[in-house]
């Protein structure tokens, strides 16, 4: 349905003549069977009609023959309606030919201008052979005005164009809604420059003013003209198509300069416009544009500066344009331009928070120890691209790793804003070795902060690839799905909670098997709820593509993390793009109970010795006694830091994976400094070396303490 039609009332300029086709775009009236009137009145009527300056009183003293046929004006008439029916001040044209309910209502006008005559019949409309109007089919009296130079005519053209223009969003639907609006119904060519690059909002533009071609639009010499543009003589096929440069760049003080600064549209013919077209488009090109009023350059002006020009061409057999014709150009420029000021904002306010939205986010995923990862993150449709939601994987001490995923509700640069300061929140809790139900507890805290109505769920898990065991929170979460190694795909049944933000509830954590081989799959909402389907109909047929795709590499094998996470993005269908979908997969590697040696120590001043044999046997065991040197001394040095302050047993950890990693834990909160010692101090040189000689070395605060951890690459 076109919805720029509209509906006007048929005014004395342009009711339509008797005899109007049914069919006329103008709002010609349904014609129905003729109704019934009394003897001698149309007669009467119809003389009092034709003698024009009789009076009323000596015409109804006439009597007409009876049986008289009705008599309709000829069709040079003085354009009076013949009345065939009791005559009222409320009478329809043509109401002798419809008497049904709906008679006095005109049909919807048309949008466009009325077809442009041919040249040299300027003051005449296009007739056809019988003697009719080519456009509406009536027959035209002599003098009666053009249809295409009617008021109403371009008033009606105007807001359908202008309509048809500010549908648009972006720049291209824009530019191409004014050149689809102007030809053939304006012009038969258009021409749209820009100014390159596209100035945004209050910045101001550097360097010279360059106008690109964004978009050039013509009537093709082989158009169909059956719709209502029907030229006299068929055209040149390239006869506008030279017309226009790609660059153009305007020289200060340059005539072209001159023109756009006027703001206002000018006709081609004059001096100043006839100067400033070599400019806009070549030599060439400004020797293709027809001579007299049949090309309009109309300056594009933005909220601050003008941005661009568009050209309105004619054909030199169409008649040229008129004076009001630039009111019309002005009109369509001025629409057009605040609409690509409009355009220009949108996009750079969709781009702004969708780089915000994007820097938020892991730019890429670590490497931990037991666990590899892999993550998808789809925004949404473009009415609502903006979200809220984040996934994340953050290293924990003794080898583990955090797996967190979370969706603030809404879809707004806002919601980008709070997924940031929860998601860093998360993470500086994560770096505090809290349990997850604690996380989110202080989550919900921060939330609470940051305002009201400042709600999202979240779901936090952490697992330890030694123990082969994952402990998860929820926060009113969808639940994770857990792909075995087998095939089985299985929803963990895990509490649900409240979402954070809520306030005064409590979270709580359950602690399950993660079996080497297995898979875990934390997504948000988008994924498996849309308007065609509930969320647990989703989460259901998420599980059943996970075992579907787990049976395609058989029983033993894992499917490849990366092509799992592409598969299941598959399974969304053209509707379920209502929300944005950040997917994170963590196949469990674990590490194997005879990769990893364990020992407490007593803070005692025997510790430091007794930690180098330890170390020394299980390197042997392992095979790799090329690192014991090395392993000695840095083992004795943080040994050596943290029997000094220790109140309980030390603990030393030896876990070998694709590296060598030494971890030492104690109860001492404050972390160790790395700092140049003097050349008089005794202490303060054991960090320097484990800086110098290890691979990676850190220090983690955990709630009962710290744990100081260094890795070394073996052969």
């Amino acid at each position: 349905m076109d919805f720029t039609r509209v509906t006007e009332q048929p005014t004395s300029f342009d009711r339509p003549q008797p005899g109007a086709d049914p069919g006329d775009p103008r709002g010609a009236l349904v014609h129905a069977q003729e109704p019934a009137r009394a003897p001698g009145t149309g007669a009467a009527l119809a003389a009092q009609a034709r003698s024009g300056g009789e009076s009323a009183a000596s015409q109804a003293a006439s009597p007409a023959p009876s049986g008289a046929a009705p008599e309709t004006a000829a069709p040079g008439g003085s354009g009076q309606d013949t009345v065939t029916g009791p005559a009222s001040e409320h009478s329809q044209p043509g109401a002798e030919h419809g008497a049904g309910p709906d008679a006095h209502r005109p049909r919807p006008a048309s949008e466009g201008i009325p077809v442009q005559p041919a040249a040299g019949q300027e003051g005449r409309p296009v007739q056809g052979p019988d003697g009719r109007e080519r456009r509406t089919g009536q027959v035209t009296p002599p003098g009666r005005p053009t249809p295409m130079r009617r008021d109403g005519d371009r008033l009606r053209f105007v807001g359908a164009a202008t309509r048809r223009i500010a549908r648009g969003i972006d720049l291209d639907e824009i530019v191409m809604g004014l050149c689809r609006a102007t030809v053939p119904t304006f012009s038969d060519a258009i021409l749209v420059y820009l100014r390159e690059p596209l100035p945004v909002g209050d910045e101001r533009p550097t360097g010279p003013l360059v106008l690109r071609l964004r978009r050039s639009d013509r009537i093709p010499a082989d158009r169909d003209t059956e719709g209502g543009f029907a030229p006299i003589a068929p055209p040149e096929p390239n006869e506008l198509d030279s017309v226009g440069e790609e660059l153009c760049t305007v020289r200060p003080g340059s005539a072209l300069a001159e023109v756009l600064r006027g703001v206002r549209p000018v006709f081609t013919d004059a001096p100043a416009a006839r100067a400033a077209l070599p400019e806009l488009l070549g030599e060439q090109g400004a020797t293709a544009v027809p001579d007299g009023q049949r090309a309009i350059l109309a300056p594009l002006r933005g909220r601050r500066r003008v941005i661009g020009a568009a050209l309105f061409l004619r054909r030199p057999e169409r008649i040229p344009f008129e004076a009001d014709d630039l009111l019309v150009a002005a009109q369509l420029a001025t629409h057009s331009a605040l609409g690509i000021d409009k355009a220009v904002l949108y996009g750079r306010e969709a781009y702004i928070a969708d780089e915000l939205q994007r820097t938020m986010l892991p730019e890429h995923l670590p490497r931990c120890t037991g666990v590899r990862l892999a993550s998808r993150y789809l925004p949404a449709a473009e009415t609502a691209r903006v979200g809220g939601d984040w996934y994340d994987a953050i290293p924990l001490p003794g080898s583990r790793v955090a797996l967190v995923v979370g969706d603030v509700m809404g879809h707004s640069m806002t919601s980008a804003a709070i997924m940031g300061q929860l998601r860093t929140t998360a993470q500086t809790l994560a770096g505090l070795d809290l349990p997850p139900q604690e996380v989110l507890h202080h989550l919900d805290e921060q939330a609470q902060r940051l305002g009201v109505d400042r709600m999202a769920t979240c779901l936090y898990a952490v697992y330890d690839p030694v123990s082969h065991r994952i402990t998860i929170a929820n926060a009113g979460h969808p639940p994770p799905v857990l792909l075995h190694l087998g095939g089985r795909a299985e929803v963990l049944r895990v509490p649900a909670g409240a979402p954070i933000g809520v306030g005064g509830v409590d979270f709580e954590a359950v602690e399950l098997e993660a079996p080497a081989g297995a898979t875990l799959l934390l997504y948000t909402d988008g994924l498996v709820e849309s308007r065609l389907r509930d969320v647990w109909t989703g989460i259901e047929q998420l599980r059943e593509k996970l075992a579907a795709t787990a049976q395609l590499t058989g029983p033993d094998h894992p499917p490849p993390l990366e092509a799992l996470c592409d598969e299941v993005l598959d399974m969304l269908g053209p509707g379920d793009r209502d929300d944005d979908i950040a997917l994170l997969a963590a196949r469990f590697d674990g590490i194997a109970p005879s990769d990893v040696a364990y020992w407490f120590l007593e803070p005692e001043d025997a510790a430091p010795g007794r930690a180098r044999r330890l170390a020394r046997r299980a390197l042997s065991r392992w095979g790799l006694e090329e690192l014991t040197d090395s392993v000695e001394l840095l083992v004795s040095e943080v040994v050596t830091n943290a029997v000094r302050y220790a109140t309980r047993p030390v603990t030393l950890r030896l876990l070998r994976t694709d590296v060598l990693r030494c971890e030492v834990g104690d109860d001492v909160p404050q972390l160790p400094r790395l700092r140049q010692a003097r050349a008089t101090d005794e202490g303060g040189r054991g960090l320097y070396l484990v800086n110098r000689l290890a691979r990676r070395w850190g220090a983690t605060r955990l709630s009962t303490g710290k744990v100081v951890w260094f890795e070394l690459n073996h052969g």
